[in-house]
């Protein structure tokens, strides 16, 4: 599932953070986080919850969030808007700028409902001791060493960070706000948060939006995910006519066997290890992630093709000039919320009450002899940082699976990247499957997510369906430009 997000504006928004970071509305003007934006009153203030129901010993922690509420002060507010931008471990308050920009178009009449997930931002932000750089970049051992040691730091109290209960939060936030029924938009991982909310607290939900999404039950082994960076490359060769998608495809599954074996050091000053795990991971996730945002800008994926080629005929130069850049791309999430999150809910390919040598008896079971597109099952598992492996030294716990027969009949509009790589197409569809009336869009030569293209067509898709329930034929989809794609030398 995803897990490195960096919603549209990042960059913009961390040079203004020290304009948007001041204090605002009336019950919000003691807390310093509380963020203005222009033309808006917003309102600030924390619920206090428990850390683990039914556990008063382990304490409470507080949850901040902010309403953004609507400029058109002569009328009421036709509905609150609830996004949660993935992660999981990303905070929604210290960026208000990207949410805004996301649906701006209805603003005017619709409040906007920022809420830190607990564990993350201004809501007590977890620490277990674990660094974003030793997460992302380290071996696959150190990995799994680093999720064990959060385990023994948080103790009992990592029990208190789940989706389960994030949403139930979310529910406090909105009792305590008056509001009836919330419109849920959730990105990435919050396509995954959402529906839990949706089946948590039914009654509450007025219309979902999940951009980039996951099915609740999805393939362990991710095998539409690795399906789809071939699927990709093909599809970005074949729309700028810069190289040959089946090449590409080609060359990748040439690569990525000498990476099983040789890997190569990448990087300076500090350097890493490209095994096909650490290649897989920045090739599916990475790459395929803020693609289309700028489609004149010369983004990792659109440099793979011709790096690839020429790790096939010996040079690794380009090869090595993805991976810097591929590694420089910025992370703004909280990774021991992340940590907790994925290990206390995602199901795995073991038992999580075998013992650790049993559970790895059991993970290479299931994983032998498989092959996941271009890459070893084991290889593209390890470029997975939220599954895979990655918690199989984690505590035992039962996994709470999501039932979709319990997911209310609501409207619901899932979109899909077609170059995502992360939550491709199929898991879109699937996604959109229990909900009796689901609406998917595929959008085309962007990646994850695609809500961020620029020429505002999926805002727009976006804008009239919180207000209307449903969608005009996306036209203005055509109109989306392919990416830029180094010219690959024959």
């Amino acid at each position: 599932m995803r897990s490195r997000v960096r919603p549209l504006g990042i960059l913009v928004a961390a040079m203004m953070m020290a304009a948007w970071l001041t204090a605002c509305g009336d019950r919000g003007s003691a807390l310093p986080w509380c963020p203005v934006v222009p033309g808006h009153r917003v309102d600030c203030d924390v619920v206090s919850r428990a850390l683990v129901v039914n556990r008063p010993e382990l304490g409470t922690t507080d949850v901040g969030y902010a309403v953004v509420r609507h400029s058109r002060t002569d009328v009421a507010a036709a509905g609150t808007i609830a996004p949660n931008p993935g992660g999981p471990g990303v905070p929604m308050i210290t960026n208000p700028a990207s949410a805004v920009k996301q649906v701006a178009g209805l603003l005017d009449d619709y409040d906007l409902l920022l809420i830190d997930p607990r564990g993350t931002g201004v809501s007590a932000a977890v620490n277990c001791g674990v660094s974003t750089a030793e997460f992302n970049h380290g071996t696959r051992e150190q990995q799994k060493d680093a999720v064990a040691r959060c385990a023994d730091t948080l103790g009992p109290r990592a029990a208190g960070y789940t989706s389960a209960a994030t949403v139930d939060d979310f529910d406090a936030v909105r009792e305590r706000l008056g509001v009836d029924k919330l419109v849920l938009y959730g990105s990435s991982y919050g396509t995954y948060l959402m529906p839990i909310y949706a089946q948590r607290h039914p009654d509450r939900v007025r219309s979902i939006v999940l951009a980039g999404a996951y099915p609740l039950d999805f393939d362990l082994l991710q095998r539409p995910n690795a399906e789809a960076v071939s699927l990709t490359l093909q599809r970005i060769c074949e729309r700028s006519h810069a190289c040959d998608g089946n090449t590409a495809v080609a060359d990748l599954r040439v690569l990525a066997a000498r990476l099983r074996t040789q890997p190569i050091t990448v990087g300076d000053p500090q350097p890493a290890l490209l095994t096909e795990g650490e290649f897989a991971n920045l090739v599916f996730e990475t790459a395929t992630s803020d693609v289309g945002a700028d489609p004149n800008a010369l983004v990792p994926l659109g440099t793979l093709p011709a790096a690839l080629h020429e790790a096939a005929l010996g040079n690794d130069g380009p090869l090595r000039e993805f991976a810097e850049l591929a590694l420089a791309e910025p992370d703004d999430e909280n990774i021991d919320l992340f940590i907790t999150v994925v290990c206390n809910d995602y199901p795995t390919l073991w038992s999580s009450n075998a013992a650790v040598p049993q559970r790895e008896q059991q993970y290479r079971q299931a994983i032998a002899g498989i092959e996941l597109g271009a890459f070893s099952a084991e290889g593209f598992d390890a470029g997975q940082r939220d599954g895979g492996d990655i918690c199989i030294r984690w505590p035992s716990v039962d996994h709470v699976q999501p039932n979709a027969d319990k997911l209310p009949d609501v409207p619901v509009l899932v979109l899909s990247g077609d170059l995502d790589a992360i939550t491709p197409d199929t898991n879109g569809r699937l996604a959109a499957t229990p909900f009796p009336h689901a609406t998917f869009v595929s959008v085309p030569n962007t990646g994850h997510t695609p809500d961020e293209e620029p020429t505002g067509c999926v805002a727009g898709i976006v804008s009239r369906f919180v207000r209307t329930g449903g969608t005009e034929p996306p036209s203005c989809l055509d109109d989306i430009p392919p990416i830029r794609v180094t010219p690959v030398a024959h």
